[in-house]
């Protein structure tokens, strides 16, 4: 029996859910839970129901589908539509798992939906396997290099890529930084901001809604995470 992977489809136009819905139907790993119209009747959805994988469009009214993937502190997959190509390199910026430019072809559909897949077949062999160690490795260009956790100082989401900066370098892999959440899970690392994870052991001063770790380096951070980070602290 094939195990399927939740999704929502959010679109201001009727034609547009009218055809993802379409497309997500030929899809067998995938379970259409509900379409909507408005995205903050998503944005409610969402913080009350765990789903898998969103496709929303990005230009729409009182709340872009970029402003609904930062409202959410638990974010799923997402998967952005668009007309317009700059826009949907936000989304990457944002951490989608990648972008459909409209008119939408089902075999870009199907590309972007298997790229999906990967991710969510990883995040589910990390949830069924949790990594307890010291170390990971990460595969930068051609050869798998060792990371020690405590080296690392944050992690950077740029695109599809992750910078792990540490303590005697940096180094890119391909990954996505929900993924690398699941890896460092129980550990000292956070995620303060949509594109940014950080080892709070490196944290020497807070201001407000501004990081800024031993390295000098100074990150914002995201205003629903501010009040988890500031109690995982311990401060009040």
């Amino acid at each position: 029996m094939i195990e399927k992977y939740s999704c929502i489809v959010i679109d201001d136009e009727p034609l547009g859910i009218e055809l993802i819905t379409d497309f997500v139907n030929q899809i067998p790993f995938l379970e259409l839970r509900k379409t909507f119209g408005k995205p903050i009747e998503a944005m409610t959805f969402l913080q009350d129901n765990p789903i898998d994988l969103v496709f929303s469009d990005i230009e729409m009214p009182k709340l872009t589908g970029l402003d609904l993937l930062e409202s959410l502190a638990q974010q799923p997959i997402f998967i952005f539509i668009t007309a317009h190509r700059h826009f949907a390199i936000d989304g990457f910026e944002k951490g989608a798992a990648d972008y459909l430019i409209k008119p939408v072809r089902f075999d870009r559909f199907l590309k972007a939906v298997n790229r999906a897949k990967e991710q969510l077949d990883t995040l589910k062999k990390l949830k069924n396997n949790p990594i307890k160690t010291e170390r990971i490795f990460i595969k930068s260009e051609s050869k798998f290099i060792r990371l020690m956790l405590k080296d690392i100082v944050y992690i950077e989401a740029q695109g599809n890529y992750l910078t792990m900066v540490t303590l005697n370098g940096t180094n890119q892999t391909l990954s996505t930084l929900k993924a690398m959440e699941e890896i460092l899970h129980n550990s000292s690392f956070f995620r303060i901001h949509r594109a940014f994870i950080v080892n709070t052991d490196y944290i020497q001063s807070l201001n407000g809604n501004i990081v800024q770790l031993s390295n000098g380096k100074i990150i914002p951070i995201a205003s629903n995470k501010k009040d988890q980070l500031y109690s995982l602290l311990g401060l009040h």
